[in-house]
């Protein structure tokens, strides 16, 4: 096994020249660059391509649950441990499904971080011990819940909070006061038993099958038949109205379908933690960068997802890229009317 290359980060010189000296203690483990703030972490990781990061969230010009969302997704093969003073739990829950592999407390021994960097790149998971004891004496309370329903208001709501949005932007997105939306984040949060933004945002991570949309509640505007769904479908694309365009094409040509929608490549990972799509819609430019290096990503997590590409500006070498990144199809946008859809969501269910 050759040297694990590292890189720290922590807004304090003090801190990482004591992580770097746990670590100068252990074989083959080399620190490789260090960072700061935000932007110096991006930076290093950029060029250096580490095997490992040991990161203390709380720095400048870091939103850590985004952020660590990002990096995981742009390094997957990277291994990440959070070194902090907090021990809040909803926290330590939302990084760890951001994608951290562990989380430890700097109180604790600097040779229970040596032991924690060391069962991370064997391919362990670590949470310091007086932080495990918590959150193991917390599980009996989740062990046995009751189902949660959403209506189509709370789903949107969530779907916005996993966006990131704040309230200011939820009610311009969905044409509300603000006052009536902390009214319904109010009702929300009682039903899925949360008391904050931070546990809904990470409950919403955990659970992205309650943010599905049935295709007859995209094609009808009401509630969906009850029923197991035929059909999952992803559609990726930074468009929001074509996005309810297509979901409506979709549903009425598959009102059983399990309908997910993403604006880009990052939020389309992470549903892809844990849903499979039998069917994704791609669109070839997205804000976040090029929907054809998307689609390289969606068959490299879920391969057998038929994935169909889509663009307003068709172009011939866009169509070639796409059909060897494995795209089921390129198709103009334009052409992409009802009928279109309702083959290609009829060809999709023949095949399942």
């Amino acid at each position: 096994m050759g040297t694990t290359r590292v890189v720290l980060a922590d807004d304090h010189a003090v801190v990482r020249a004591g992580l770097r000296t746990a670590l100068a203690g252990l074989p083959d483990f080399e620190v490789v660059g260090e960072a700061a703030n935000g932007p110096e972490l991006f930076a290093a990781l950029a060029h250096h391509h580490p095997d490992l990061l040991v990161v203390d969230v709380a720095m400048p010009d870091f939103d850590p649950i985004n952020a660590i969302r990002q990096i995981h997704a742009d390094y997957p093969a990277m291994k990440i441990l959070v070194v902090s003073a907090y021990d809040d739990q909803s926290y330590v829950v939302g990084l760890l499904a951001a994608g951290v592999n562990g989380y430890h407390l700097k109180d604790q021994p600097l040779s229970d971080l040596q032991l924690a960097v060391q069962r991370i790149m064997a391919g362990g998971n670590w949470i310091s011990s007086p932080l495990l004891s918590r959150l193991i004496q917390a599980a009996p309370q989740l062990a046995h819940p009751s189902p949660i329903t959403l209506t189509k208001r709370q789903r949107d709501l969530l779907r916005l909070i996993a966006q990131g949005y704040d309230n200011r932007r939820m009610a311009q997105e969905m044409d509300l006061s603000v006052k009536t939306i902390e009214n319904h984040l109010t009702a929300l949060y009682r039903a899925i038993r949360v008391s904050s933004r931070l546990e809904a945002y990470q409950f919403a991570l955990r659970h992205p099958e309650l943010l599905a949309e049935s295709g007859h509640e995209a094609a009808h505007n009401r509630e969906p038949p009850a029923g197991p769904a035929p059909l999952t479908v992803l559609i990726i694309d930074d468009n929001e109205r074509y996005r309810a365009q297509l979901k409506r094409m979709v549903g009425k040509a598959c009102a059983e379908a399990q309908l997910y929608e993403a604006e880009d490549c990052h939020e389309a990972i992470r549903l892809l933690q844990r849903i499979t799509p039998d069917l994704a819609f791609i669109d070839v430019i997205l804000n976040d960068g090029d929907g054809i290096q998307c689609l390289r990503r969606v068959k490299s997590i879920a391969p057998n997802t038929r994935a169909i590409l889509m663009s307003a500006y068709p172009d011939r070498e866009f169509r070639r890229l796409g059909l060897e990144a494995g795209a089921l199809a390129f198709l103009d946008k334009k052409d992409l009317d009802a009928a279109t859809v309702r083959q290609v969501v009829e060809d999709a269910l023949r095949r399942k």
